[in-house]
């Protein structure tokens, strides 16, 4: 990817921690921060709609119980994903990737969608995402960035949808990390940011890759980022780091 169409900030899951995350409110409220891209989880219901979650299971982030991906949709979408968060959220439903696609494209955002496959359907997830990505974004000039943990979830979407850039995420420079973002055509490297150093973000940059990081929510670490040269910080800080 030749060209780099995308803002230097990114806010994680919508609004970091001050909304519940990865839910419209959470976008809406990272928008009002001035935040014009926007990094989310997505993964597959049992009927094959992708809807935004990060745990694979469901205690965490709604009322329900069990794997997300074990159930479908109508049951998905019955569930309070804000409550636990705050009183002011409580009834907030899930987001589906639709939703949010409506939502960043009529007000101009970018998007970062991290695929996050239920274990056992890596490479599905992966091939679903990008081919909904890609109808959603079919008349954006920027089309989303499609990262993921997972290989064969960026090989899956590197099968139905090329065109789209792909991002491999990192909490460890593993063996053969390089060689495996080339041979996914990767347009980026997306580091946790304590990796970062002189000699790896060259190494990235020589390769024609983009270097982000994440999750930045200290002054400190964004500063030294910066002053490495990278060329994105996704934070939870919206209301710390203006995006400007």
């Amino acid at each position: 990817m030749r060209d780099w169409p995308y803002p230097r900030w990114v806010a994680h899951r919508g609004a970091g921690k001050l909304a519940p995350e990865n839910t419209l409110a959470a976008f809406r409220l990272g928008a009002q921060h001035g935040y014009r891209m926007f990094e989310c989880d997505a993964k597959l219901s049992a009927d094959g709609v992708v809807f935004l979650m990060h745990d694979a299971t469901l205690e965490r982030t709604t009322n329900g119980s069990g794997t997300g991906g074990d159930l479908p949709w109508s049951a998905l979408s019955q569930l309070d994903a804000g409550g636990w968060h705050s009183r002011a959220y409580a009834g907030e439903p899930l987001a589906t990737l639709e939703g949010l696609a409506r939502f960043c494209l009529a007000n101009g955002h970018f998007f970062n969608i991290e695929i996050k496959p239920t274990p056992g359907v890596e490479q599905h997830t992966g091939e679903v995402v990008a081919r909904e990505a890609a109808r959603l974004w079919a008349r954006s000039a920027v089309p989303p960035l499609l990262t993921s943990f997972r290989p064969e979830s960026l090989q899956g979407a590197q099968t139905v949808a090329p065109q789209l850039p792909r991002g491999l995420l990192l909490d460890s420079l593993w063996k053969g990390w390089l060689e495996t973002a080339l041979s996914l055509e990767c347009a980026a490297i997306v580091c946790n940011h304590a990796l970062w150093d002189r000699s790896t973000v060259t190494q990235v940059q020589s390769a024609g890759m983009r270097c982000l990081s994440y999750t930045v929510n200290d002054e400190w670490a964004a500063q030294r980022l910066i002053d490495l040269g990278t060329d994105g910080i996704i934070t939870d800080r919206v209301d710390l780091f203006a995006p400007v």
